[in-house]
């Protein structure tokens, strides 16, 4: 079996040969068709994120899987049935209240594993073995897209995550600010078709492919170089949701100053160690005067992917045709991985379904 993995001391990834998987009881064997790339991926061929499995010289690369199930091994799937797998796993030998309540997304990182990431061999091989439970059934007209499925249920989580914490009252957001133009930006982005005025930030110079999405999307291009996040309210205005993507820790205190009184600020990026200045009296004075939230969000369930693939479903085919810029043959995977600003979202392909 075929397998694309980073190596220990390595900086690219390469092609290996693996035996195949059997599943265990409760398991399926799943068939690969695609796995998606993303800036997590680079960051753990990096090793600025993540680590390997124990004992293991290398890590399958992959999270951002779909396939078909071959083998249903006494699973409710039936031979031919097209899923997609949740990331986090139970640590083996070792149980924790999260994975007992269904809430593997909610766990710490010390208490769980992160397949394609952190302990855990990924998904971005010829088979793949998972618990039932973790395997999440999509229409087959979607199976060519599926790998966008995973993606899509980290926002289905974060936004759900914002809208929980603004349900003591009557919040009805009009605006939002995206920070970040990658490919988790972009998609965020055409999920907020409702809101009445989008903006998303990024540091990229026309012509771009990633600003040509966001106005087409009907949003708006804000250069970061030029228009710092702390001053997009007076140059644009103050924003009822911040969604930051980017993994830049000055985001998290800028885009609360970004917010409109009663807005909600969901992070997702993961930034390295550093030390700045801040003013904290009055960041903390703003969020209690102007009953802001702020949420942090990791990770995402079952339930999310179930919402991800009524989302990709929705999803403008003119924006999936433009966003997807390449799928890659398993010869080629390396080249998936390259970072450009051409390139938006990439995916290694092993099979048809």
């Amino acid at each position: 079996m075929r397998a694309v993995a980073i190596r220990r001391g390595e900086t690219s990834p390469t092609v290996v040969e693996k035996p195949r998987p059997e599943p265990a009881t409760g398991e399926a064997l799943v068939r690969t068709l695609r796995v998606g790339v993303d800036g997590t991926d680079r960051e753990v061929i990096d090793g600025t994120h993540g680590g390997y499995p124990e004992g293991d010289d290398h890590l399958v690369l992959g999270h951002e899987a779909v396939g078909v199930v071959e083998d249903p091994n006494g699973t409710s799937f039936e031979v031919g049935d097209v899923v997609v797998p949740t990331v986090r796993r139970r640590p083996e030998g070792r149980t924790n209240d999260y994975f007992e309540r269904g809430q593997a997304d909610m766990a710490p990182p010390d208490q769980c594993l992160e397949r394609g990431i952190s302990g855990a061999h990924g998904f971005m091989s010829d088979y793949f073995t998972s618990p039932e439970e973790t395997l999440v059934p999509i229409p087959e007209h979607l199976a060519p897209l599926g790998f966008l499925v995973e993606p899509i249920s980290i926002t289905e989580k974060a936004l759900h995550h914002a809208y929980v914490s603004r349900s003591a009252f009557d919040w009805r957001p009009e605006s939002a600010l995206v920070l970040g133009n990658g490919p988790l930006g972009l998609l965020t982005l055409a999920m907020l078709d409702d809101y009445e005025r989008t903006y998303c930030l990024g540091r990229r110079d026309r012509p771009d492919p990633s600003i040509d999405i966001i106005e087409r999307l009907g949003a708006t291009y804000v250069d970061s170089r030029r228009t710092p996040v702390a001053e997009v309210p007076e140059s644009h205005e103050t924003v009822d949701l911040v969604f930051e993507a980017t993994g830049y820790a000055r985001h998290a205190f800028d885009g609360i100053h970004a917010l409109a009184p009663g807005g909600v600020a969901a992070l997702l990026g993961v930034p390295e160690s550093w030390s700045f200045e801040v003013d904290g009296g009055s960041f903390h004075k703003d969020v209690v005067m102007n009953n802001k939230a702020i949420v942090g969000s990791v990770n995402s369930g079952a339930a999310h992917f179930e919402s991800a693939v009524d989302t990709l479903t929705d999803l403008p085919d003119w924006f999936v045709d433009e966003f997807v810029s390449g799928v890659y043959h398993l010869d080629d995977a390396p080249d998936a991985f390259v970072a450009d600003d051409a390139v938006l979202k990439t995916a290694v392909q092993f099979d048809t379904y």
